[in-house]
């Protein structure tokens, strides 16, 4: 799968789930700035995937191999960001560079910092008692 077709994956998920209801193409196409006809495109790979269903003029929805995908996806972004954050990145750069960084990051890599990252948890939680 393509970096973009994860991007428009994780929108559809982020949209969707904020709302509860199905993401619409005007939103996703706000959200990544793109392109309404782009977003018809990418959705149609989607489709071709088994990753989203989606009627024309209705909302898209992910089915539960797209939404289980989708989940890991935001779950290398989240912990890419959070990472990037306890390094002393801002907020906004971390989101930034994390959307980059979750396409690219080995699985071997992105072990050895959620170890990392649960080290620092467990030893904040250890040092508030």
């Amino acid at each position: 799968m393509t970096q973009s077709l994860e991007d428009y994956l994780e929108a559809i998920y982020n949209l969707s789930a904020v709302r509860g209801e199905q993401a619409q193409v005007r939103d996703i196409a706000k959200t990544l700035g793109v392109t309404m006809p782009s977003v018809v495109k990418a959705i149609r790979e989607l489709m071709r995937l088994g990753l989203v269903s989606h009627e024309p003029y209705s909302g898209v929805e992910l089915t539960d191999k797209g939404r289980r995908l989708a989940k890991m996806i935001q779950s290398r972004h989240l912990l890419l960001r959070d990472f990037l954050i306890s390094l002393g990145v801002s907020s906004l750069m971390a989101d930034k560079d994390a959307c980059m960084m979750e396409h690219v990051v080995s699985a071997e890599t992105l072990d050895k910092i959620r170890i990392y990252m649960s080290n620092i948890v467990t030893s904040t939680k250890s040092k508030k008692k």
